[in-house]
């Protein structure tokens, strides 16, 4: 196999691989815009979990909020 044609194989691979990333991407826009993500209430469980687990590590330690970082 000469060198030009393992050249023109590793560019049409490489095209062909970035249109397939190129039709994915558009495909995931498009189930996000018809399925959009619910904001939902804050999980009191799920609260009181994280709660716990941080006064267990820093006892003596007064938790007043819990937020989460986007």
């Amino acid at each position: 196999m000469e060198s030009i044609n393992l050249l023109v194989i590793c560019a049409l691979a490489f095209g062909a691989v970035f249109i397939l990333l190129i039709v994915l991407a558009a495909v995931m826009r498009l189930i996000l815009s018809v399925f959009p993500e619910r904001m939902r209430e804050s999980d009191t469980a799920l609260i009181a979990a994280v709660t716990s687990l941080a006064s267990a590590l820093y006892p003596g330690t007064l938790i007043t909020k819990v937020e989460e970082i986007k």
